[in-house]
């Protein structure tokens, strides 16, 4: 049996959206029109969605979020609590041919509340961004950011533990999660960026 989708009555959808199944648009949430948000997921108050916004399947957007237009998030993605996306990287009012940058949030990441991310990026699978980061660059898959500008801190397992030092074979380095034992290797030339 598929589960009902729940809108409430303060909430503001565009005939034009898609919603899917067992999503749940909390109050005082919009989401325009074009934009397509998966099956299971939890747009919570406040939360504005953009035009033609792309959402996957089980993601929660926690309160005063604001995802705008050229923003893809993909499956098993949280998003904490007043995170803004930007979308073009020269803002001025009186612009009318600025660039649409887009951004892309890949399955299972997590963002803290309070963080920027700046447009035409890419959150990698599983990454962790702290909360009240600036992101101003690629986060790879699996890969710990924070401060301001965020900075690569580590890198963490899909249950969301920081792995030790990892040993390294050829071109990779395994590192192994000691809570949930998931094994994750990561290029050399990637682990290298992790600030001492």
């Amino acid at each position: 049996m598929t589960e009902e989708t729940q809108i409430h009555p303060t909430a503001d959808v565009s005939p034009e959206a898609k919603v899917g199944p067992g999503t749940k648009v909390w109050h005082q949430a919009q989401v325009r029109e074009e934009a397509k948000v998966g099956n299971s997921c939890v747009l919570a108050k406040g939360v504005y969605i953009d035009k033609a916004v792309r959402i996957g399947n089980r993601v929660k957007v926690e309160n005063y979020v604001s995802v705008y237009q050229g923003v893809t998030i993909e499956d098993d993605v949280i998003i904490g609590s007043q995170v803004s996306f930007t979308n073009d990287l020269y803002p001025r009012a009186f612009n009318q041919d600025w660039e649409l940058l887009k951004t892309s949030v890949k399955k299972g990441a997590s963002i803290g509340a309070n963080a920027t991310i700046i447009c035409g990026l890419t959150v990698g699978r599983y990454a962790l961004v702290g909360a009240g980061s600036v992101v101003t660059h690629n986060v790879p898959d699996y890969g710990l950011v924070f401060g301001n500008p965020a900075k690569l801190k580590g890198f963490v397992s899909k249950c969301g533990q920081k792995f030790g030092r990892g040993q390294t074979e050829d071109n990779l380095v395994r590192m192994e999660c000691t809570k949930c034992g998931e094994v994750v290797e990561i290029p050399k030339n990637i682990y290298a960026l992790v600030e001492k």
